[in-house]
């Protein structure tokens, strides 16, 4: 389960000559991260980071794949205008094609990576299709005896036609989720068949059931439903060999036996295909306590699936923050306490909390869905029993905390949208501290917190599981950001400082998020769906005493919060209910709850705030371009040293990505 990103705003900073801004295009800006510590690291630590790192690499088509049929070939067919167009290259089309093609690579699709809708190209058909007749046939991806003009028959309604594929992840109560999505995970089945197949297989599974569906592609063909399954020799077949050929060359340089037991669990479950397996990994990725170095490497989130079972590919590679770290070590060692003292039904509650370790990491490369937008913390594993068993992982991505940070310093955000001097002092003192705080509970505490009544199927609330989840561990870490246990362990300097995170939380949910979705359309992506369904529910339910108000202010709409503490309880009222709902797989609670406070903005609203964010020139999405990592080999091939650089462009690293780690056909399989 991922955290999703930080506030918003950024602006060029420099470091010791380290840009941490980069360049911006669309409604997306991108930066860097620094890998400190990396060259302090042993030679063996480093080459293990090195193999793992092209292995995360050798995904990147997965992803691509998963997120719709024809992504891989309309990224190569830009690709190649891109790069071979000898016309006018300062002609408003290819300034146009340039800027789709650059959203293209971000969202590793033709969809909009958190809003979920489909690009509007911003260059003629026209033009496009006299591109592609001007570059050499050869690099474009045709099927077999198809010319150039067939080519653009068959892909153009996709790109241009706004009816066809508007949606990669469709979540309207009422639709059938599958047909009215453009997500790859499905082919020529229904919702309701795909339920009906995965509730069979789901019949007799007992109290420790895999995840169903998780890695596999279900299809209907002459009547017939079942499932192409991911792995060697099978579906992405060839793109996972290429993993578990550098999974297999990073083994012998894993930091100890336990390490290498993952990696060999990880590549028979890529060899299989088998969840059982997989399941098995996952516990001994959990048990891995030990080593500095670490990584995720697999399919494991489901939010690109409307009903929440299949799993995109990702993978980050990363090494522990020893002196960060400190401050999560301090919260998991009392995990307990916080199970114990949470305001939720003891029946929800576990007796015994198990396996809850947590650390900030430093992130060495990311990829798949986790690049070039990504999460700032991750809790895993995902399967629910596994983590009331064995426990579970829980990691705060402190380099990319940082560099969020010190991008957004000075960019006016503050200024335009906190209602008055004094709460933009404290949000200057605390702000920072508090997200990071905030981010460990979440990850920490808040998914590793709670438990199902026997018998409760996981996958119970349907497509609103995710956002259920993610409000659920929010509100954990809310609720607990104002306790005194805070200050008592030193994780708080000040009593003061948890309104920081309370009135940033509540103003994002409220108002400055809405600046990432378009005029009239709906929230679609979980993440901002759990924050509207916080605020809002807690600005309804405080209205009789007057918790939240929204303010005018020359003209300007602001969020002023009167009681800070009863702000906290509703947290933990609402906290409670979440609980409840899901332990209980009320599907029908959870609906009532995300459609009512989590679905529809108020219009006057979202004008408002689109345009004065508009006036700030801000870019609304973040994400990274990763460092270079190079080997170093003497004349027998032994690798002697690992260098990391930071030089490489936007275009340029998505441009060798796809020569380097082309590992998919064009043409779908």
């Amino acid at each position: 389960m991922m955290f999703g990103l930080m506030s918003l705003g950024a602006q060029a900073q420099e470091k010791d000559s380290f840009k941490y801004a980069d360049e911006s295009f669309a409604d997306i800006q991108m930066l860097r991260y620094k890998v400190e510590g990396f060259d302090e690291l042993s030679l063996s630590q480093k080459t293990f980071i090195y193999y793992l790192y092209e292995a995360a690499l050798q995904g990147r088509d997965i992803l691509f794949d998963q997120n719709g049929k024809y992504n891989l070939r309309i990224r190569k067919m830009l690709e190649t205008v891109y790069t071979q167009y000898k016309g006018d290259r300062n002609s408003a089309d290819f300034k146009a094609l340039e800027v789709y093609l650059k959203r293209v690579w971000f969202s590793s699709g033709i969809h909009h990576h958190y809003g979920c809708e489909k690009f509007v190209p911003g260059f003629s058909a026209d033009f496009f299709r006299s591109a592609l007749k001007s570059v050499d046939a050869k690099q474009l991806p045709l099927a077999k005896k198809q010319t150039v003009d067939q080519l653009c028959d068959e892909i153009f309604p996709v790109i241009f036609d706004a009816k066809i594929m508007p949606k990669r992840v469709n979540q309207a109560d009422g639709e059938d989720l599958i047909l009215t999505s453009a997500e790859n995970y499905y082919d020529g089945v229904t919702q309701a068949e795909a339920e009906e197949f995965y509730n069979k297989m789901k019949e007799g599974a007992g109290d420790q059931p895999v995840m169903f569906g998780m890695n596999s592609r279900l299809v209907k063909k002459n009547g017939k439903i079942k499932e192409l399954v991911w792995k060697e020799g099978g579906l992405y077949g060839s793109a996972i060999k290429n993993i578990v050929k550098y999974l297999q060359l990073a083994r012998p340089y894993a930091e100890n036996d336990q390490q290498k037991k993952v990696i060999d669990k990880l590549v028979e479950f890529y060899k299989s295909g088998s969840l059982k397996t997989f399941d098995e990994y996952s516990i001994e990725w959990v048990k891995d306590l030990n080593s500095r170095v670490d990584f995720c490497n697999g399919f494991i989130e489901s939010y690109g699936d409307p009903l929440g079972l299949k799993s995109s590919w990702e993978s980050i590679v990363n090494f522990k923050d020893l002196q960060a770290t400190k401050r999560t070590e301090t919260i998991s060692s009392n995990a307990q306490w916080f199970e114990d003292h949470s305001p939720v039904d003891p029946r929800f509650k576990k007796e015994k909390v198990k396996g809850v370790s947590a650390k900030v990491i430093t992130a060495a490369v990311l990829a798949g869905d986790l690049y070039p937008s990504t999460a700032i913390g991750i809790n895993l594993p995902n399967s629910n029993w596994i983590r009331s068993v064995h426990g579970s992982k829980s990691v705060t991505i402190g380099n990319l905390t940082d560099a969020y940070a010190k991008a957004a310093h000075g960019n006016g955000f503050r200024e335009e949208f906190v209602i008055d001097k004094e709460m933009i002092e404290l949000l200057d003192k605390y702000d920072s501290q508090t997200d990071d705080l905030h981010t460990d509970l979440h990850e920490c505490l808040g998914h590793g917190s709670g438990k199902l009544l026997p018998g409760v199927d996981a996958d119970s609330l349907k497509a609103y599981g995710s956002t259920i989840e993610e409000a659920r561990a929010d509100l954990f870490g809310l609720y607990y950001m104002a306790d005194p246990k805070l200050l008592e362990l030193g994780l708080l300097s000040d009593k003061d400082a948890y309104k920081a995170q309370y009135y940033s939380y509540i103003m994002n949910g409220m108002l400055t998020q809405l600046v990432r979705i378009e005029l009239g359309n709906d929230i679609e992506e979980a993440h901002m769906r759990n924050r509207a369904l916080i605020s809002w529910w807690a600005y309804e339910n405080g209205k009789a005493d007057n918790v939240i108000e929204l303010v005018k202010k020359d003209g300007k709409t602001f969020v002023k919060i009167n009681d800070f503490q009863k702000l906290r309880a509703l947290f933990g009222k609402l906290l409670a209910e979440i609980q409840r709902v899901k332990s209980e797989g009320d599907f029908e609670g959870a609906k009532a709850l995300v459609e009512k406070y989590a679905v529809k903005i108020n219009p006057e609203i979202h004008k408002e705030i689109k345009e004065r964010y508009s006036k700030l020139n801000i870019s609304p999405y973040k994400g990274f371009i990763n460092p270079v990592y190079t080997a170093v080999k003497d004349a027998k091939g032994n690798i002697t040293d690992v260098k990391i650089s930071y030089g490489e462009g936007y275009a340029e690293q998505m441009l060798r990505y796809s020569k380097d780690y082309s590992t998919l056909p064009y043409i779908n399989e």
